[in-house]
């Protein structure tokens, strides 16, 4: 039996994401149930958290062989097996690199032009900076997934 890949960091970002998440929410609710008051920070980190645990997770379904994909071209024409692979690798490709020039140029000007976040007035680079290095992350993942499965070592089939 062949071990299953595994992305155990971006796992574990997305499971502490998750955890923060569910606490801030949980207390924001209880906070205002008894004082009638909220929290101010609570939507501002679960926004971000939100965007930090979609990455990873995606980064981990890359990973996995989990992703979406239509699969379909590949079972009605198997012999072009290899050159769909590597168009779905080019299109994975294309988009991250979208997300990571732009994404990296956004955090870049927020960090030039020193925006502070509406809710909290925390630096705005603080929040957007994830948003490249998980890209380049997630390009990782689906390089080495695309690798495995031109290589047989993991199944076409999640």
């Amino acid at each position: 039996m062949k071990k299953q890949p595994d992305a155990r960091f971006e796992r574990a970002l997305a499971t502490l994401a998750l955890v923060i998440i569910s606490l801030i929410s949980l207390a924001n609710v209880v906070v205002r149930y008894f004082t009638n008051a909220s929290f101010a920070f609570t939507e501002e980190f679960s926004v971000f958290l939100l965007v930090i645990l979609t990455f990873a997770g995606a980064s981990v379904a890359l990973r996995s062989n989990r992703h979406i994909r239509i699969g379909m071209l590949e079972r009605m024409f198997p012999r072009l097996r290899t050159p769909l692979i590597i168009v779905q690798w080019l299109a994975a490709v294309l988009v991250l690199g979208l997300v990571v020039a732009y994404g990296g140029q956004f955090a870049w000007e927020e960090f030039q032009w020193d925006s502070e976040s509406p809710g909290l007035g925390l630096p705005n680079w603080w929040y957007v900076i994830w948003l490249p290095l998980l890209g380049l992350l997630m390009l990782w993942r689906v390089t080495q997934m695309s690798l495995d499965r031109l290589r047989g070592r993991i199944s076409d089939e999640p």
